[in-house]
Formats: C-alpha cells, sequence, structure tokens
C-alpha cells in the first residue's frame, strides 16, 4: 500500500501531553499534527456523527471503532485536498487515535506508522489532577466531572494499551511524561528526528 501517510504516533494514557507535544511538533516544518480528539470537538452537534460523539464522550466511552476511522479520514482527506497537509513532504503526527487493536488493524490501510511515541506516567493520581486542571482552563466540560475522567482511565487500560503490541518493538520509543513540557519535548525529538531524517533522506534520494 504505496499511498499510505507516513506517521508517527503518540501514544499514552489520558492526561500524559500527548496533545501538547503535538501541537509543537507540528509547528516544526516537515511535521503535520492532528489530534483525533480536535476532529471530535469541531462536529457539528446537530449532525448525525457529532450527536453519536457525543452520546459516547459524556459517558468516556469509546466512539465506535468503524465510526471513527471514518470521522478520521474525512478529515484528513479533506486536508490533503486543499494542500494543508501535503503527505509527500510531511510526516503526519497523530494523537488521540488509535483507541483500540480494532482501530489499529483499521488504520492499516490508510497509515504506515515510522515511530511510537510512548508517553509514559507511572503514577496516574497526577495524570488526573493534570486533567482536571485542563478540564477548567480550556472550558473542557467532558473531562470537568472526575468519575468520567477515571471511567477513561478504564477504558484506556482495557482497550488502548493493548494497541502498543501491534506495532513491532524496534520502532516503539518509551518517552517519560513526568516533567516540564519542554523536557518531555526534549526526549520526544530524539526518538522523531532520526525519523524525519530518514524521510529526507529518502525523497531525496
Amino acid at each position: 500500500m504505496p499511498n499510505r501517510y507516513k506517521t508517527v504516533l503518540l501514544f499514552g494514557a489520558p492526561g500524559v501531553g500527548k496533545g501538547t507535544q503535538g501541537k509543537i511538533l507540528g509547528q516544526v516544518p516537515g511535521f503535520f499534527h492532528l489530534s483525533c480528539g480536535d476532529v471530535f470537538r469541531t462536529l457539528d452537534v446537530n449532525s448525525d456523527l457529532g450527536r453519536v460523539f457525543q452520546e459516547y464522550s459524556s459517558r468516556g466511552e469509546l466512539v465506535p471503532d468503524d465510526l471513527t476511522i471514518r470521522m478520521w479520514y474525512e478529515n484528513m482527506h479533506a486536508r490533503t485536498i486543499l494542500s494543508i497537509y501535503k503527505p509527500r513532504e510531511d510526516i503526519l503526527v497523530l494523537d488521540g487515535i488509535p483507541r483500540s487493536v480494532n482501530q489499529a488493524r483499521l488504520l492499516e490501510k490508510y497509515i504506515d506508522v515510522l515511530c511510537v511515541v510512548h508517553l509514559r506516567c507511572p503514577d496516574p493520581e497526577k495524570m488526573i489532577q493534570r486533567l482536571r486542571r485542563r478540564a477548567l482552563k480550556e472550558n473542557r466540560v467532558d473531562d470537568a466531572r472526575e468519575d468520567v475522567i477515571r471511567r477513561r482511565w478504564q477504558v484506556y487500560e482495557a482497550e488502548t494499551a493493548p494497541v502498543l503490541a501491534c506495532y513491532r518493538p524496534e520502532i516503539i520509543r518509551e518517552v517519560d511524561a513526568v516533567g516540564s513540557p519542554a523536557a518531555v519535548l526534549q526526549h520526544v525529538l530524539q526518538a522523531v528526528v532520526p525519523v524525519q531524517e530518514r524521510h529526507f533522506s529518502s525523497r531525496a534520494g
């Protein structure tokens, strides 16, 4: 499948900073960041897709896989058509997807994963408090309730954590998510800079 998007996955539990690191990387020429959460949050809540998403999100549960991939691909395709994302030049940086083993399998048709950056935090309580602070700061109703946050952690442990086993161990890079965004970024760059170097070299060749 030669036309798959060359991709770096930012992977980890809720609150580890996937979105923060993705936004920073997205400012670097040659990387294009897309957060699946942002795709969902920009959905029209009055549309059929928007209502389905809201129904699941309000319970802290995952949207059905086929619907998630459809929403994601439609968004990606639109960005490609508009030349916001240039697949031949840019490495796609994804966070928030895949969230299940089945999603990972469905995505194989569309993405060629070059690297998985696994952001790790050994203390879930730190991440739960981080999510609550973010909810207040960014007015995210879905993250404001602790019961919903804890439900998300349970869903992550049961359904998302096993996704890591879908990828070859040699492309997985473990990064400690505890620390300042700049300190975490330093380690993320150590993981992804060689990937971008190889991508640029292959295009030049």
